[in-house]
């Protein structure tokens, strides 16, 4: 009991650690962000103090170092207005600068210098630029917005977020699948010591059945007892054959199919009318395992059997397609199948019937799809009517 204690205890710390770790990067990365844009203002203040310098009247003064600190803005977008509002220039913008002035550009980009100016008004205050004029001091004002550099800065917690859970996915689905591998192996260890344990008991009813031979019993009681003792034999290999891979071998389809058929017919309900509708003298081959492929067969038959209650009919249908192909029908006029569920009834676990385990589809699916290639689904079904499973594998 202490086990599944720790175990749940640790699932914790981890989560909390990687919470705490995702929470660190957040505000390491929203200190940076702020301490960045604090340098862009700081930047933007000493362009704004090299263009007030610029416009000085003094003409001998040297502007080279103003020149060179305008010049060296080069990622961050900026407009700049006259007093009244009217755009007078603008840089690292989507418009070609120093060439022409507003009132010369074409209507698209006026309208675009217009909204990203009201953008920039939004995120951060303008700067004012004091400049002599004839009429007297007049204000220009910088409107900035972020660099490209401090927008991707932006975004990037959202990334970083993004990339953990996905990681999370990762983790979540490795566990997952090594949890489901575990609980396989165990389902094949337990099913092959089931068929171990079956075979002690099934070689001493053998030689019981000698010995009823030998009491003068009647042969078609004996004869019975074969054929269940058989089935039980046949029981253990399957079980037996879980987990590992089966060896297939060509077999008439027709054959197999019809023994399966005539097995579960003579020991169900004699209410339901048992039709196999393949002349039983045709041949179809296909690679199979024929142990495995009769179960197949006898998990269709019995969930048929099911479905109409123990009263209805019931047909078997094998045919070649194209020759390329051999298809099992499966017909029964029971309750039917809705359409919402064609995919959900070969899920382990699902099942309608008060006492199912909702397990027999699903190692029908297993059975034919990974160990024969083939395939299985519902060809047709209708509530109230009956429904048509086929399963097809490749002819040879």
């Amino acid at each position: 009991m202490i086990l599944p204690l720790n175990k749940n205890a640790l699932r914790w710390i981890i989560v909390i650690a990687a919470f705490l770790l995702v929470a660190l990067i957040l505000w390491n990365t929203n200190t940076f962000f702020k301490s960045f844009k604090q340098e862009e203002r700081i930047k933007m203040e000493v362009l704004a103090e090299a263009l007030k310098n610029m416009n000085s009247p003094d003409l001998d003064a040297d502007i080279n170092l103003e020149t060179k600190i305008i010049s060296s803005n080069n990622n961050i977008p900026m407009i700049i207005t006259l007093e009244d509002g009217l755009i007078k220039a603008w840089f690292n913008l989507d418009v070609e600068e120093g060439i022409l002035s507003y009132n010369d550009l074409s209507a698209k980009d006026r309208m675009y210098l217009s909204r990203q100016l009201a953008e920039m008004k939004q995120d951060n205050e303008p700067l004012a630029i004091t400049r002599e004029a004839k009429k007297g001091p007049t204000t220009d004002y910088i409107y900035y917005t972020n660099s490209n550099l401090l927008n991707k800065l932006k975004y990037y917690p959202l990334a970083l977020l993004l990339i953990l859970c996905l990681f999370g996915i990762v983790i979540y689905l490795v566990f997952k699948s090594n949890k489901v591998a575990e609980q396989n192996k165990l389902w094949a260890g337990m099913a092959k010591e089931t068929a171990h344990q079956i075979g002690t008991p099934l070689s001493s009813l053998l030689g019981w059945v000698e010995i009823l031979r030998m009491d003068n019993t009647d042969e078609t009681t004996v004869l019975e007892i074969e054929k269940d003792i058989e089935r039980l034999n046949t029981i253990a290999n399957r079980f037996s054959k879980i987990g590992s891979i089966p060896k297939l071998t060509r077999h008439n389809i027709v054959l197999e199919t019809k023994k399966s058929f005539d097995y579960y017919a003579s020991r169900s309900s004699k209410l339901i009318d048992y039709h196999f509708d393949t002349d039983e003298n045709e041949k179809i081959y296909a690679m199979i395992n024929q142990q495995l492929f009769t179960w197949v067969i006898e998990n269709l038959v019995k969930n048929a059997i099911d479905a109409m209650e123990g009263k209805g009919t019931l047909r078997i249908k094998v045919q070649s397609k194209s020759g390329k192909h051999v298809q099992i029908l499966v017909t029964d006029t029971g309750k039917g199948i809705p359409k919402s569920s064609y995919k959900k009834i070969f899920e382990p676990g699902y099942t309608t019937k008060r006492r199912g385990w909702g397990l027999g589809l699903s190692l029908t699916k297993r059975i034919i799809e990974d160990y024969h290639n083939g395939k299985i689904h519902v060809e047709k079904s209708e509530l109230g009517i009956g429904t048509s499973m086929s399963v097809l594998l490749k002819e040879l």
